[in-house]
């Protein structure tokens, strides 16, 4: 057969060394030669010798349901081969993070990621118990990260000078660097009016950079 569709455009590479790349701007590919962890339900292809085993609550630190605010749990890959991991064709990035780094990311914002990296779930400080996305996976360690979100997200730099102030709903993630808390932009007369449906944003100060999606979060589909 011949067209567009075969062309070496959309045609996959062969793998040349073992952990994440991304394969396309909505996918990503994991050539796995050991152990992995991905999103419950995001692996989309696979070839090689390889078992998916969902991870609950109750399995150890690394394997907490809780990875994700909205509750949706990890899976396990072992094997060796290849596999392909996407989400409802949202972009894909990778993260490499080194020693040292600390990686603040809404669960929601997570696809996949190395058996190497450490994570913990903490709430977001100066958040108090208000508002969803504020409990955050951090990241520590050495490996990649693959993230997803809705768009192109913007990278925003935090200066001492330049708080930054972001929409609970529409934050992907931070370096950890920075100082949260909560912030009312919306005065009470005006909320007695219905006011402008953008009362509260997360504050971010400090030096680093977060990272925002262009749209505030969807509601989350039901799990299988």
């Amino acid at each position: 057969m011949k067209g567009d569709l075969f062309s070496s455009e959309y045609m996959v590479q062969p793998a040349t060394a073992p952990g994440m790349t991304v394969e396309n701007a909505k996918s990503i590919k994991y050539v796995v030669n050991g152990e992995m962890f991905a999103r419950q339900g995001s692996m989309i292809a696979f070839r090689g010798d390889l078992q998916f085993e969902r991870k609950g609550q109750g399995v150890g630190g690394m394997l907490k349901r809780a990875v994700t605010g909205e509750g949706l749990p990890l899976m396990t890959v072992r094997g060796q081969g290849e596999a392909w991991f996407a989400h409802e064709a949202q972009n894909c990035f990778v993260v490499e993070i080194d020693p040292g780094d600390v990686f603040t990311v809404n669960g929601r914002n997570v696809l996949c990621f190395d058996a190497s990296l450490a994570y913990e779930i903490k709430t977001v400080k100066g958040a108090g118990a208000s508002g969803a996305g504020l409990f955050n996976s951090v990241f520590t360690g050495q490996g990649r990260l693959g993230l997803m979100c809705e768009g192109n997200p913007l990278v925003i730099p935090v200066s001492p000078q330049y708080p930054v102030y972001v929409d609970t709903d529409a934050v992907v993630g931070w370096t950890a660097s920075l100082q949260t808390s909560l912030h009312r932009s919306q005065s009470f007369g005006s909320m007695l009016r219905g006011g402008s449906g953008e009362a509260v944003q997360l504050m971010l100060q400090g030096e680093g950079v977060v990272v925002v999606r262009p749209s505030e979060a969807t509601a989350q589909k039901p799990q299988n």
